[in-house]
């Protein structure tokens, strides 16, 4: 008879956002290095997936997560709200000019 663990191993999705929701105010942090601190350094397009699906209203810092060109990369309304969001920590985000990752990455 086998004992189940005290706690379920976590899957992707669960890592990922346990990562997402440790980045600190007013840094930011690719999809790509999401995937490496989630154990799946492939999978910065899965990344992107679930940021992508978060219910309406999370409270999962989503906004701090941009592509490896230190550039957002959603378009429209999605776009000009993360913006709007980085901006409000501090962060000097902008549509086509890119983020200093050496300044604003994290982690360190």
């Amino acid at each position: 008879m086998s004992i189940p663990p005290s706690h379920p191993p976590m899957g992707f999705a669960q890592r990922v956002y346990q990562v997402v929701a440790a980045i600190p105010y007013g840094r930011v942090t690719t999809y790509g290095q999401v995937a490496r601190l989630a154990g799946s350094p492939r999978a910065a397009r899965q990344v992107g997936g679930l940021l992508c699906r978060l219910p309406e209203g999370s409270r999962l810092p989503w906004h701090r997560v941009i592509n490896r060109f230190g550039l957002c990369s959603l378009q429209g309304e999605d776009l000009q709200r993360q913006l709007a969001l980085l901006q409000a920590e501090g962060v000097p985000a902008a549509a086509d000019c890119p983020l200093d990752l050496a300044r604003y990455g994290w982690p360190d």
